[in-house]
Order: structure tokens, then sequence, then C-alpha cells
């Protein structure tokens, strides 16, 4: 069955509205050592994990079809080898990040965020990277984009003690599917529970509107961010 990338300009709206819903409840924190849904991460832990990724993100993009992202795909690895190769490099960029506040650390995080977002239009179909044969292109790492900034959005709300449901969840969920090829998502994963309702009256296809759905209480560690 041939597959339909999701909208561009869906895409783009959302990616902005993730990253403008990470300032937001970043604005709530005030207590940077608060726990997450992330089971070993405080507030702090995913305020350094944003930056980071957003900072790879960037050097990603600038350096498409080369990145060294591209090229650890390109060994066509198990998924499980590219999610432990991306748990350790998430690890190790975590650890040797400045002492620096929340705040500095959101701030860095929006800085590289916006500038991916700049750089997207021009870049829009330039190959990314290339796994098991299927081309990936910028627009479909975008999508993966949304989906890793509205599930830490997420995670900064129930840390403050709000919720926080998505725009689009459905987009979220198709933009997964689509661009994050080593990650398949299965219907009533935890994960996609998140994207589409944050828990709280799910728009499932086929499904009860408005009925209550378990929400995961706390969650592992998030699946290394592609």
């Amino acid at each position: 069955m041939e597959r339909t990338p999701p909208d561009r300009d869906r895409v783009l709206e959302s990616y902005r509205d993730g990253v403008r819903a990470i300032g937001v409840f970043a604005d709530r924190v005030t207590d940077w050592s608060a726990p997450t849904p992330c089971a070993e991460w405080l507030a702090i832990d995913l305020a350094g994990h944003l930056r980071c990724v957003a900072e790879n993100y960037l050097e990603y993009l600038r350096d498409a079809p080369d990145s060294r992202l591209a090229k650890l795909f390109a060994r066509d690895s198990a998924a499980a080898v590219l999610i432990r190769q991306q748990a350790r490099q998430n690890a190790a960029e975590l650890a040797v990040l400045p002492a620096e506040p929340g705040g500095d650390r959101i701030l860095a995080f929006q800085v590289s965020a916006s500038a991916y977002a700049d750089l997207l239009p021009d870049m829009w179909d330039r190959t990314h990277l290339i796994y098991r044969g299927a081309k990936y292109t910028v627009g479909d790492h975008a999508g993966a984009a949304c989906v890793e900034w509205h599930l830490h959005a997420w995670d900064l709300a129930r840390s403050v003690g709000a919720d926080y449901r998505p725009e689009d969840p459905g987009l979220l969920v198709s933009a997964w599917h689509w661009g994050v090829p080593h990650l398949p998502l299965a219907a009533g994963d935890a994960w996609e529970s998140v994207l589409r309702s944050s828990g709280r009256s799910p728009l499932w296809p086929g499904g009860p509107e408005g009925g209550e759905r378990r929400r995961p209480a706390r969650l592992a560690r998030r699946a290394p961010s592609i």
C-alpha cells in the first residue's frame, strides 16, 4: 500500500506549536528537581535532553544527507542496535552539559529548535537519511521532531501538575509512523496514548469519544530520539 506523508503545512505548524508548548510549561516550573514521567529524569534532566536533541537535530539538518545520523542509519543495523547506540549518545551528551539553570537549557533549546524550523521549508524534500533501502526526507524527520517536542511538552506539563493535549494528535501519530523507521508504534502503546490524548478524552478511530483511557502513571525513559 502506498504511503501518504503528513501534510507539510500541518507538520510545520505542529512543530512550532510543540516548541511553544515546551516554553509555556517551562515557564511554570518552579522546582527543576521535580520528577517527570520519564522515570529516570528530573525536570532539569529533561531540559538538558531537550537542549541536546535540538542541537543535534539542527546539526543533522545542516549536514544532510551526510550527517553522522545518516551514516549511522546507513549501516542498516537492527532497530535494537540503533536504539542502544542512540541511548548511549543521549546519556553521554547529557552527562557533559555544564551545570546551568533549567531556564537556560530551555532557552538554548528554543534557539536551536527555531533555527531548525527556519531552515525546514527550503530543505523539505532533501534526503535526510536512508535506512534499509528506504529514503527519509528532511520533511519526514520534521514530523519525528514534532513528536519529540509534543511528548516532552506533556512531560513538562506533568512535572508541574498540569495536563497537555496536542492540537493535532492524529498528525503526530501519522508523523511517528512515517518518520521514525526504527521505532514502530503500535495502537495502544503508552506513547501513542500520550500523543493522542495525554490520557484524557482520547479520540481513537472507531473508539468512544470522550471516554477515559488509562494514563501511564510513569513511563520508562523515552525511546532514544531519532
